[in-house]
């Protein structure tokens, strides 16, 4: 009798955890559907942020000066290729949703256009069924090129060395809003080998640290008494290892530069709702460490008062930066 009862309350523990695995699976499954559309959405921007969180930082293997200040005002460019633009997605994908009217569709990444996709499904929840009907995939912001400006001052130290700092607070682009900050150093080798003439090819390693933000509004996906979801924030922590070269001739200097960049990326829902915290909690395993090679070339202009830089970068992304600097 004794092992009897025992069987019987076993029975009712499992079937009391098995009722709410069951009543949580649902929005489990719908949670995994929302990463998935949140990892094609986002991955391009992600991608995209190791370029533009470093470009531009120094235009010359020969450092500033001591106690030299470079004010700089920059104008940053990245274009974005048209596969970077869209993906494609079937209902085989999804554990909850539909593609409303058919089986597959191709939809926008975070720089790709508008969209008339929409969804369908319905979840169970604390034992009631909450149809999804008619929420739209996320829209794009149509943009071929991102272009946006940054401030950066840069300051020559002793033994060769020049720090630089870097700043854009907050830009609103199509509903979209950018920000960026940064630090870097670079140091010049020439010292060591004594062909430090200034008309001497230089050479000069560079490492940056850069937070790179940007926040995608999107219409509202809505579950009744579940969640709201309104927005997308992509954040990227990005560091920069890269050797640079550059020879003046007169008033015209040519550089280049290779290196990689390790970008560290996290993604987070704005929006409300009780389920909000759980996506986003599940949201972290979209999270992600990746590192690009990358290489730059450019050149410099320099006048009686300022110099002009332009660089461009190519990979996965063109990113072209051009830049007017003050020396104080």
């Amino acid at each position: 009798m004794k092992n009897l009862t025992k069987a019987i309350l076993l029975v009712i523990v499992l079937f009391s955890i098995s009722a709410k695995a069951q009543e949580e699976s649902d929005l489990d499954r719908f949670v995994n559907d929302m990463l998935f559309l949140a990892d094609g959405f986002a991955s391009p921007a992600s991608e995209s942020a190791a370029y533009q969180a470093t470009a531009g930082w120094f235009t010359s293997a020969r450092a500033l000066e001591k106690w030299k200040v470079d004010v700089s005002l920059h104008g940053n460019a990245i274009f974005v290729p048209t596969s970077k633009k869209e993906f494609t997605i079937n209902n085989n994908d999804f554990s909850i949703l539909e593609i409303t009217g058919n089986d597959r569709a191709v939809v926008p990444t975070a720089f790709g256009k508008n969209t008339d996709v929409q969804f369908e499904g319905e979840v169970n929840y604390n034992g009631q069924v909450i149809p999804i009907s008619g929420f739209d995939a996320i829209d794009g912001i149509d943009k071929e090129a991102l272009i946006y400006p940054f401030a950066q001052v840069s300051v020559g130290l002793p033994y060769g060395t020049e720090i630089g700092v870097r700043a854009l607070p907050s830009m609103e682009i199509n509903g979209s809003e950018f920000s960026t900050y940064g630090v870097g150093i670079k140091h010049n080798f020439n010292q060591y080998f004594r062909f430090d003439d200034e008309e001497n090819l230089q050479v000069a390693a560079i490492l940056s640290y850069n937070i790179f933000d940007v926040k995608y509004d999107f219409d509202p996906i809505s579950i009744d008494q579940v969640v709201q979801l309104d927005l997308i924030d992509v954040s990227a922590n990005v560091w920069m290892a890269e050797v640079l070269a550059s020879k003046r001739y007169e008033n015209f200097e040519i550089f280049g530069a290779l290196g990689v960049a390790q970008s560290d990326f996290e993604y987070e829902f704005g929006g409300d709702g009780i389920a909000l915290p759980l996506i986003n909690t599940e949201l972290t395993r979209l999270n992600d460490t990746e590192a690009q090679f990358k290489g730059d070339i450019g050149f410099n202009l320099y006048f009686e008062r300022f110099k002009i830089s332009t660089m461009a970068t190519a990979g996965k992304f063109v990113n072209v930066n051009l830049g007017l600097h003050f020396i104080l």
